[in-house]
């Protein structure tokens, strides 16, 4: 009997999980200092803390820069600043869980695209089924905001970009590409967030705990893990697996931010992660007759 626990795509599959819940988690805390401080702002204290943070931990300056493949990095880092401020931007104006729905077309669109076995058309229709039903359709007192579908939409096209690019060489570790890339996204929002002015609170003892606290849980910790799960998946898995992300930010945002969820949402909520784990145990059970082939 086959330990799947033991093996490296399970070992990737625990990595990715957290990265999401760290993900989505950091959404509710972020809409909270959106009540004080400017979207770009809170966007690019993000990035440039994470950034910092990571650089202290892997120790950066024990990169050979020569060996650094910087067309790769500057495009997996512009992807991440795009789908950072995009997403920032999209909930200032959507509930949390309809925001992520809107944002998770572009890895659904990088799944449709990998996708091979039959049963992988079967997952992504399921995913696709619970994002409809995350649509609150009955409820006309909730008008959605275009500007801010617009938005996630538009941070779903950078999040497809950032699975993409996250594959590609960059010479050095993956821990030191989500270091640079963050840097770099940082760097290209800084001109904006300045120009629309960042309040001095931000350096506030009291206020700037709350954003090393959203740098830790929004970027160092969630891009480090999903950067070592990209290593070890397939496109499609991560594409179709990251379905419970929108699960995931609507029951953040019940829990933190009390947002109401309808019933067809809670029914989403299961149809999304049947889509994740039909997923998991289908691709599981391909590579494990792929394997007892080469065996024979």
């Amino acid at each position: 009997m086959p330990n799947f626990k033991n093996t490296p795509q399970a070992q990737a599959l625990i990595l990715l999980f957290i990265a999401m819940i760290s993900m989505q988690s950091s959404g509710s805390l972020a809409k909270i200092l959106f009540g004080q401080f400017p979207v770009l702002t809170v966007s690019v204290m993000r990035l440039l803390l994470g950034s910092l943070i990571l650089a202290m931990i892997f120790k950066i300056w024990h990169i050979n820069f020569k060996h650094v493949n910087w067309r790769a990095i500057s495009s997996y880092g512009i992807a991440l600043a795009g789908m950072n401020a995009m997403f920032y931007l999209s909930i200032e104006r959507l509930p949390l869980g309809i925001a992520v729905s809107f944002e998770f077309i572009g890895p659904l669109g990088v799944a449709l695209y990998y996708a091979r076995q039959r049963y992988d058309f079967i997952w992504v229709g399921l995913a696709i089924l619970g994002l409809v039903l995350l649509f609150p359709f009955d409820q006309s007192s909730q008008s959605l905001d275009p500007i801010g579908i617009a938005f996630a939409l538009a941070a779903g096209a950078c999040w497809a970009m950032y699975i993409i690019f996250g594959q590609k060489p960059s010479g050095i570790s993956g821990n030191h590409t989500v270091c640079l890339g963050m840097f770099i996204g940082m760097l290209c929002l800084m001109p904006v967030a300045l120009f629309s002015g960042i309040p001095s609170s931000v350096f506030e003892p009291s206020n700037f705990i709350y954003f090393i606290a959203l740098a830790i849980l929004a970027s160092a910790l969630p891009f480090s893990l999903e950067m070592m799960a990209l290593r070890r998946l397939s496109p499609f898995i991560f594409g179709t697996l990251t379905s419970l992300e929108p699960a995931i930010a609507a029951l953040s945002g019940f829990i933190v931010l009390h947002e109401q969820l309808l019933w067809t949402q809670w029914l989403a909520l299961m149809v999304i992660i049947a889509a994740s784990v039909g997923c998991t145990y289908t691709t599981h059970q391909a590579k494990q007759k792929i394997e007892a082939k080469l065996k024979q």
